[in-house]
């Protein structure tokens, strides 16, 4: 019993911290935390220094507070290492359940770069897609990537693009793209119909890793022929799939109120 409660307490004093970091304060001193907490000085000050102890905090000068960024980077460099396997093995069941070609793509600029592919010979797609950069703006995992993205956001990322056409459905401005997101949003998925070459056709959804952050996202591809008509199939695959990967990433929905 003392021991879970010891536990809860380090969390909190932790979370604590996290917070004044979060409001742009350089962490707290005991005083600060036991403040924003409403606890005993005392009991702050031993919470506090376990979590040092433990490498969670780090104590700088002034005798302040500070969270441990290193812990951060080393989960962020395994949230990097988990998209790579765990990826695989979501590209492979979705490929697999949809029979069509599966990516993985990340945001870099305001391009999309796939860092993943599955693709069945039956799909009878030539080629790869891996390192290959595309406009956002129209491409397969655009939508998806900038999924909570605020306009602002967009408009920074999009500022400096031509919005050139590459198909016949190409979002002609920001304001159009803008538009479309908020579509995909109420439906779930993105649908990208002849936006990135004529005859394309894709579903895509966000990948949201430990901190809520998306870090990539998961598509479905083919020729709007043969996927347009199968689209609440391959969009309910997608979808169970994403959800699988994000959990293996650590993410976690939010508890819903009853």
């Amino acid at each position: 019993m003392s021991r879970t409660s010891s536990m809860g307490r380090g969390i909190m004093a932790v979370l604590a911290v996290g917070s004044r970091h979060a409001e742009g304060l350089p962490g707290g001193t005991v005083a600060d935390i036991a403040a924003d907490l409403g606890k005993d000085r005392s009991q702050v000050s031993r919470s506090l220094r376990g979590a040092q102890q433990e490498g969670f905090l780090e104590r700088r000068e002034q005798r302040s507070y500070t969270l441990n960024w290193s812990l951060f980077t080393d989960a962020q460099l395994l949230t990097e290492q988990r998209l790579q396997t765990d990826g695989v093995t979501a590209l492979e069941g979705l490929a697999s359940e949809t029979d069509e070609g599966c990516f993985l793509g990340v945001l870099s600029g305001d391009s999309t770069v796939t860092i993943g592919e599955r693709v069945p010979a039956s799909s009878n797609m030539v080629g790869s897609w891996l390192g290959r950069p595309y406009p956002a703006y129209c491409s397969d995992a655009g939508q998806a990537l900038l999924w909570e993205a605020s306009d602002t956001e967009v408009r920074t990322v999009f500022a400096a693009a031509a919005f050139v056409r590459h198909g016949p459905n190409t979002p002609v401005d920001v304001g159009d793209f803008l538009t479309r997101l908020r579509d995909a949003r109420a439906r779930g998925y993105s649908i990208v119909d002849e936006e990135a070459e004529p005859g394309l056709y894709s579903l895509a959804v966000p990948i949201r890793d430990f901190k809520g952050d998306v870090v990539a996202a998961l598509q479905v591809v083919g020729p709007k022929t043969r996927l347009e008509p199968r689209r609440e199939l391959c969009a309910a695959a997608l979808v169970s799939w994403g959800k699988w990967l994000e959990s293996a990433l650590g993410h976690s929905l939010p508890q819903q109120q009853v």
